[in-house]
């Protein structure tokens, strides 16, 4: 059935209409199970070109499938990773079209269990995954996140906020939305009095959460590819000082 807008030119000229709520534009709003598919291919396509994600699905070599393949891979990997922070996490975006997706695991919240696992679906990608994919993904990178993060925080381990993803879309990067995901938790970490880790898979992003306090502790160097793939775990300690932080929004990042 054909649509035609009728809404007179007088209309257009003194008011922009939209269904789309405006505080979207400049608000972190909290997110759904619901907005799983939404949100989840907003993280693929933000991280679309991520070195992490590149490696994990062998777009090295080590995987011959085709780019619509891996593609649609790498959205049901997304949808999984969604589900399984919002679980017991918490899920924050930004813009009018989820623009900006974070994913957090608040203290005393874990996604590091097999319930998590069965429930969100991660469990498929052991049979979705090309067989060296699979490899990386549960066998290299999963233990060697564990295991670092729990030698870096100790006895903090579970007991500090875990930003686990956080990406902006190529189309919205420069509009500050990276940082307003970053300072709506910040915040509350402050207030209570807790530490913030993550793992950084790109160097460029290194500098961008360092203007938030954030320190690099350790190197993270994944191996089974044909040139290596780093990772900078980073913590950011609470700081009493509530001033405000304003950066540029320099893009997307895999904690």
């Amino acid at each position: 059935m054909a649509q035609v807008n009728h809404v007179e030119n007088h209309l257009e000229s003194d008011i922009h209409l939209s269904l789309i709520p405006s505080s979207w534009g400049s608000q972190v709003r909290e997110l759904h199970m619901s907005d799983c598919h939404d949100a989840g291919l907003a993280l693929a396509h933000s991280f679309a070109t991520d070195p992490l994600s590149l490696y994990l699905l062998g777009v090295d070599g080590a995987a011959s499938w085709s780019s619509e393949k891996l593609w649609k891979l790498h959205v049901r990997l997304m949808k999984y990773s969604y589900a399984s922070y919002k679980l017991r996490g918490v899920a924050t975006s930004i813009g009018p079209d989820y623009d900006a997706v974070a994913l957090w695991m608040p203290p005393g919240t874990t996604n590091d269990d097999w319930i998590a696992t069965l429930w969100s679906g991660i469990w498929r990608l052991w049979y979705l995954l090309p067989r060296e994919g699979r490899k990386r993904f549960f066998d290299e990178v999963f233990p060697i996140l564990h295991d670092t993060k729990a030698e870096i925080m100790g006895n903090r381990t579970d007991d500090c906020y875990y930003l686990g993803y956080i990406g902006t879309k190529a189309s919205a990067r420069g509009r500050g939305y990276a940082t307003k995901l970053l300072d709506h938790m910040i915040y509350k970490a402050d207030e209570d009095n807790r530490a913030i880790y993550l793992e950084s898979s790109h160097v460029r992003n290194n500098k961008f959460y360092a203007k938030f306090g954030f320190e690099i502790k350790k190197e993270i160097v994944l191996t089974r590819g044909p040139r290596p793939i780093r990772l900078y775990c980073m913590v950011r300690e609470p700081q009493n000082d509530k001033s405000s932080t304003s950066v540029a929004d320099l893009g997307t990042d895999k904690e």
